[in-house]
């Protein structure tokens, strides 16, 4: 769903912030090029606020084991799932697999790609939250593990201009109506969308079908059971984005805003939509375009609004868990025990914590309810956190949970939906076909 890493349960659990930016940059080390090396450690991650505190946990093993030092090298997103697929068909992939877990660790593990990690992270995994570390479970062992920021998909809004419109911030399917009803009467764009993306317009899929019938509807799906998508849920979720269109809640121009460089969040702060359904990494893009507006409480947030009769929970979460690192099976046995070793000592510990915390993103770490005291993004890292731990379900971003051929076609139809280029019928047959590839 997600794109700077977005990119969120293999129907289960999960959460993050992503990068915020996909700029093309490259961090210290040797630079491998065209793939890892066997007899050494390597490493490849995304560009982006992340990046810097990546580099620096890497610079630190490297101080502290000066004759094993890790070769890093950076990709904006789309360019690194190209080169990391390559890479890995090849056995020539990095020692360090950066990955979203679902369908594409799966995969790897079928492949016997990465290496089964079960009985020897138990150091870091001690250190997160539990739920997100089961994402990185295949079958009942450990192939990932968490490396970054929890990234739940948040509803957030314009206050002004919902004061403004002496608008109820919406927590039900009818108070959600009622807010895009006012704000088109007024000429505002009720919730910004970035349509030309494609990616974002599935979080409305997510929550919708989430919301009526419970995360077991794509657990189904992602199990591959046959005519998974007629479940009526899907159904009615896809009627409820059209009825969301139809009453003009993306305006008419959702069709050419793109996600990058925070152009769907620029509506929102600039007072030209209302509301905008988005990843938690979405905050650093406000914080970062709009320091003044976050600063003097212009940002509010929400979890998505419960549906009228839905079998959903409504503190179920959709997005990213987190972003995961797997071991490449085609490394030498020395060199994975070294970065077993890295993983353990290294990865999420207190000065991670520290520069995720610093930069208002939410460590895939247990325990921090005390941490967010005195800074500077306490209210939201305090609502973010809180809406992971109480989330009974976290369902991974589906186009990260489905296997890629299956995720291009939902990302197709899901846009011809938006576009009313299909009906709902033909968007659970289409969908259907994958299941029988």
């Amino acid at each position: 769903m997600m794109q700077p890493t977005r990119r969120t349960t293999l129907a289960g659990l999960g959460l993050t912030i992503p990068a915020l930016a996909t700029l093309s940059a490259c961090g210290g080390g040797t630079q491998p090029g065209g793939g890892g090396s066997p007899s050494s450690l390597s490493v490849w991650a995304l560009t982006g606020a992340k990046e810097d505190t990546y580099q620096a946990s890497f610079d630190a093993w490297d101080e502290a084991h000066p004759d094993n030092p890790f070769s890093v090298e950076f990709f904006a997103n789309d360019s690194y799932k190209e080169k990391i697929r390559t890479a890995v068909g090849s056995g020539n992939a990095p020692t360090l697999v950066f990955n979203w877990a679902g369908g594409t660790l799966a995969d790897y593990v079928a492949n016997e790609s990465v290496v089964d990690l079960s009985g020897k992270v138990d150091d870091v995994l001690s250190r997160v939250i539990p739920s997100i570390g089961k994402v990185g479970e295949v079958d009942g062992a450990q192939y990932g593990v968490p490396n970054n920021d929890t990234q739940p998909v948040i509803l957030y809004y314009n206050t002004d201009l919902f004061e403004e419109h002496s608008v109820t911030p919406p927590t039900t399917w009818d108070e959600l109506l009622t807010a895009v009803e006012t704000f088109s009467a007024a000429g505002i764009t009720p919730m910004a969308l970035a349509g030309q993306s494609i990616w974002p317009e599935l979080m409305y899929i997510q929550y919708l079908t989430d919301r009526t019938g419970g995360e077991g509807v794509f657990e189904k799906i992602a199990a591959g059971e046959a005519d998974a998508w007629s479940d009526p849920a899907i159904t009615k979720a896809l009627e409820a984005i059209i009825e969301l269109k139809d009453a003009g809640a993306f305006g008419d121009a959702f069709g050419s805003v793109t996600a990058d460089a925070g152009a769907d969040a620029a509506l929102v702060h600039t007072g030209k939509a209302a509301m905008l359904l988005q990843g938690s990494w979405v905050y650093g893009t406000f914080k970062q375009d709009a320091p003044d507006f976050v600063a003097d409480g212009g940002l509010g947030f929400l979890n998505f609004p419960a549906t009228d009769g839905g079998s959903g929970d409504p503190a179920n979460v959709v997005g990213n868990p987190a972003n995961y690192w797997s071991v490449s099976a085609d490394a030498d046995a020395e060199v994975q025990e070294l970065a077993i070793q890295y993983l353990n000592e290294f990865n999420l510990n207190q000065d991670m914590v520290d520069d995720f915390l610093a930069m208002g993103a939410i460590p895939a770490v247990a325990g921090l309810e005390d941490s967010f005291s005195g800074l500077d993004d306490e209210e939201f890292l305090s609502f973010a956190y809180d809406m992971v731990l109480g989330a009974p379900h976290f369902q991974l971003s589906w186009d990260q949970a489905l296997a890629p051929a299956p995720a291009q076609e939902l990302l197709n139809n899901l846009s011809r939906i938006f576009l009313g280029e299909i009906t709902p019928d033909e968007f659970v047959a289409n969908m259907n076909a994958t299941l029988d590839a």
